[in-house]
């Protein structure tokens, strides 16, 4: 069996896009679209476990990990759906299981509401959700910039933009064994792309998570009307996403699958092996 991950470069609007991808052409698609602050080397464990049945493929967004930084894009959430949308018309994938973690999921799930008959299911592990209610602690301090003046907001926000702060990020609210897992290179390796415009980028990220919030009623409602087969794998320990955001989404995918792992925000690092078994099971079902 070939577990190759192979390492692609596409050009797409003028772009030069990055993306890791394995398995057969043909083969039934898992589109995974990576979050903050990583890129598709998130997936870079995940992809060899899977590729036997199905097509991975991960993308590098613009302006992360080894794309292209162009200075006419739209980096904001709406930007990068639509980037997307053209990346699988450029790859020719029509229906695909689509992963939704971290940034990824408010880029994830707008893809689906302008495409919903191309979405076969989701996975949904430690995303961004639409629940306010449902949030953890560390969303509260992002929360209190957004009573500051736009610029007094950016300021405050770049000062969590640095390689600490990476560090913290992968990390999160794990215990020491736990934490001891979690390979250096996730936050070296993501710190050492950073340039100055980048950073600019992810400020206006984060910043517009305030505005994201708008789309929650959309982002329910795409759940709701039309209940995706859902597999909800989570890592509880994580102070953005704890157990009760998990549990959120069951008020709109009441049939979902939800299994609660040890681990935290970064799954696939501390619980590869249970969670690549979980995954496995739920394409078989639903997009074998």
């Amino acid at each position: 069996m070939d577990t190759l991950v192979r390492h692609r470069r596409i050009t797409i609007a003028g772009i030069e896009v990055f993306y890791r991808e394995a398995g057969r052409q043909g083969a039934p698609v898992v589109l995974l679209p990576h979050g903050y602050p990583c890129s598709s080397y998130e997936f870079r464990n995940l992809m060899p476990r899977l590729c036997d049945r199905w097509h991975l493929v991960a993308p590098d967004f613009p302006g992360a990990g080894y794309s292209d930084t162009p200075d006419d894009f739209d980096y904001s959430f709406d930007g990068y759906a639509a980037f997307l949308s053209s990346f699988i018309d450029a790859l020719k994938i029509d229906r695909f299981v689509l992963y939704l973690h971290d940034f990824g999921s408010p880029i994830g799930i707008r893809l689906a509401i302008a495409r919903p008959a191309s979405v076969v299911g989701l996975i949904i592990q430690n995303g961004d959700i639409p629940y306010e209610d449902a949030l953890g602690p560390k969303y509260a301090d992002i929360e209190t910039t957004w009573t500051l003046p736009l610029p007094e907001m950016k300021s405050a926000l770049a000062e969590t933009v640095r390689e600490e702060t990476f560090r913290e990020e992968f990390l999160n609210d794990l215990e020491p064994d736990l934490a001891e897992t979690i390979p250096p290179d996730l936050w070296k390796l993501h710190w050492s792309l950073m340039t100055p415009k980048r950073k600019e980028i992810a400020v206006n990220l984060i910043a517009g998570l305030k505005e994201n919030r708008s789309w929650f009623p959309q982002h329910r409602r795409y759940l709701a009307d039309h209940q995706p087969p859902a597999l909800i794998v989570w890592g509880p320990k994580d102070h953005y996403m704890p157990e009760k955001s998990a549990r959120a989404y069951l008020r709109d995918l009441p049939d979902a699958e939800l299994h609660l792992l040890g681990g935290g925000h970064w799954l696939l690092e501390t619980h590869l092996d249970q969670a690549a078994a979980l995954i496995r099971d739920f394409l078989e079902r639903v997009h074998g």
